[in-house]
């Protein structure tokens, strides 16, 4: 009966304590998931916010977006991957690209830095700064 007690008390202890993942003996620990920056209009949009950033960030670089022509004219294409940043302000900061055509990652940067100033991300009701990486086909 002892072991079927203890047996018992461990299975429950086992439970109890997958439950509670995240949680440390020492203090404290509270997870809190990052909200992320709401691009302007999204507030009320019926779309999830992260849905609606990502339309108007594809709206933004279509109507934005000039293709660069190379010194005898002709249109370049090609792909760039973009890293920037959301500060505490809701500003886009921290632009850079990576890609194979200079004249390509150049206008990625351009129509980047044109992004509105947002609604700043927050984790626990606190602004925080969000990094992107996105690539981009031109």
């Amino acid at each position: 009966m002892k072991n079927l007690l203890f047996i018992a008390a461990l299975i429950l202890f086992t439970t109890a304590s997958q439950a509670q993942e995240g949680v440390t003996v020492k203090g404290n620990t509270i997870t809190m998931k990052d909200i992320g920056p709401v691009w302007p209009g999204c507030e009320k949009s019926e779309l999830s916010a992260e849905d609606c950033f990502n339309k108007q960030l594809a709206k933004h670089v279509k109507s934005n977006f000039k293709y660069p022509k190379d010194a005898n004219g002709k249109i370049v294409r090609g792909k760039s991957v973009i890293t920037f940043y959301i500060d505490e302000n809701g500003k886009v900061c921290k632009v850079s690209a990576e890609g194979s055509e200079k004249l390509v990652n150049q206008e990625a940067v351009r129509i980047t830095k044109l992004f509105p100033v947002m609604k700043p991300g927050n984790r626990g009701g606190k602004k925080i700064e969000v990094k992107y990486k996105m690539p981009f086909n031109f």
